[in-house]
């Protein structure tokens, strides 16, 4: 049986809506910690590996993600398609969350008048500086000013801004050409390590302006890169358990040595896509659902916050138990009624396009 990745990218049987949602899922276990005991509060994975569960979860998502993005330029009939796609993923759920967060949640907990709530320059500025990413805004004006971990509104948005730059990675490479010959996307990984080696030196993060944003960036761009080149090298990686048992024993081993993180990533996303391509039958059937990771994301936050606003727990086991059934709610509704939804316009917008230029083609020629 031919277990070559190439061999199984070509349909959608595949295990990935649902490892999303397990990530989605253990981010929220992860902020649960924080969130229901106080800031600084650290969980157990934390404490072996200096690394938190939802920065796994946070790798895994942007592993997946480099690989499916590639993977949807590769396909998409023009660079206009696959940018209208991009928008189309993101955008409509985020902009449904952030008006929910600014006109409902806000009014409902703020420790303000709603007067002076609806007055305050803050309130207005986080939609607008959250739907452009660059200038995120935590907080929101007299809003969850007594909780354990106090006044940040929605924690986990601050990814999606590095996501965006990864995908103008995407964009570059396959812009070049690189993307779709092997030996030119060797000069990228050559190129990004030596990068990202300077930027574990520590020698990036004093510029100027951009310091602290590109060091952050190159820790969540190497998990997207290894996304982008199991795509491009898809005929050459072999699916196999005992690879990921090896890359993970040997992550094991070199653990107090360092680079030790990179090759745990590394065993990781070999992992993630082990788990994605061989495992079939009934598996499969969570496909059938829809894709609720991304609402999972946006909404777990907040909410997580609003259980402990109005009721502290102490516990992050209770939090966890009363915010997922919750989240969970918000997002089959963000899927059914926005993301989705917003899929279609994308798909419309694109053949709209489409037509528009084979038009002009046309008009062209004669």
């Amino acid at each position: 049986m031919n277990r070559f990745l190439i061999d199984r990218v070509t349909g959608r049987d595949n295990n990935l809506n649902l490892i999303r949602m397990v990530a989605a899922v253990c981010v929220m276990v992860s902020h649960t910690f924080p969130l229901a005991l106080g800031v600084g509060t650290a969980e157990p994975l934390e404490h072996a590996t200096g690394r938190s569960l939802g920065t796994f979860a946070v790798w895994v998502f942007f592993y997946i993600s480099g690989f499916l993005v590639s993977q949807s330029y590769d396909r998409q009939r023009s660079v206009s398609r696959w940018i209208v796609a991009r928008v189309s993923r993101l955008y409509p759920g985020l902009f449904v969350a952030l008006v929910l967060t600014v006109l409902v949640l806000g009014p409902s907990v703020t420790a303000l008048p709603l007067n002076e709530y609806l007055l305050s320059p803050a309130t207005w500025t986080y939609f607008p500086g959250n739907l452009s990413l660059y200038f995120s805004q935590h907080r929101l004006p007299g809003v969850f000013e007594s909780v354990p971990f106090t006044i940040v509104v929605n924690g986990s948005l601050w990814t999606l801004f590095y996501e965006v730059c990864c995908y103008g990675g995407v964009l570059i490479v396959g812009v070049i050409g690189f993307l779709h010959r092997q030996r030119y996307f060797n000069v990228v990984l050559v190129c990004f390590g030596a990068l990202y080696i300077v930027g574990q030196m520590g020698w990036i993060k004093p510029l100027p302006l951009i310091g602290s944003r590109l060091e952050i960036l190159l820790v969540l761009a190497f998990p997207f890169l290894l996304g982008m080149a199991t795509y491009v090298y898809r005929d050459r990686l072999r699916l196999d358990w005992r690879v990921a048992a090896a890359l993970w024993a040997l992550g094991v081993a070199v653990f107090a040595f360092a680079a030790a993180i990179e090759v745990l990533l590394v065993a990781l996303s070999y992992t993630v896509l082990v788990v994605a391509y061989l495992p079939r039958g009934k598996i499969l059937a969570y496909n059938r659902l829809g894709d609720y990771s991304y609402g999972t994301y946006i909404y777990a936050f907040p909410v997580q916050q609003l259980v402990e606003f109005v009721g502290p727990t102490s516990d992050w086991r209770l939090n966890l138990a009363l915010s997922l059934p919750i989240t969970l709610a918000f997002a089959v509704l963000s899927w059914k009624f926005v993301e989705q939804p917003g899929l279609k316009i994308g798909k419309d917008v694109s053949a709209w396009l489409d037509a528009r230029r084979d038009k002009g083609r046309r008009v062209s020629v004669c």
